[in-house]
């Protein structure tokens, strides 16, 4: 089984480096074992772990506010909690 978790979290990490465009080199510096209680790999993971416990990249477009945009992915996830950290304005705003 270790082999086949292995396996499939090199996976992962190659297609997030694929997608990235990065070309550096994987170095394993050491393996062991984990406590699947812990959590799991992020290929695994389900959609609602995700939203639960994620973060969202968002871009922001000019016209709402920072709070308008959080109180629409709160209900848009049915979330009681969620926030932004640092500000959501748009880079030309800021110019």
């Amino acid at each position: 089984m270790k082999a086949d978790v292995l396996k499939e979290g090199l996976k992962f990490i190659n297609e997030i480096n694929e997608f990235c465009g990065n070309t550096a080199r994987l170095i394993i510096r050491d393996e062991a074992e984990t406590d699947p209680s812990y959590g799991c790999l992020p290929v695994k993971r389900s959609m609602e772990d995700y939203i639960k416990r994620g973060i969202i990249n968002l871009d922001k477009p000019p016209g709402p506010t920072s709070h308008e945009v959080v109180a629409w992915i709160k209900k848009m996830f049915n979330l009681k909690k969620a926030g932004h950290g640092g500000t959501l304005e748009p880079l030309g705003y800021m110019a």
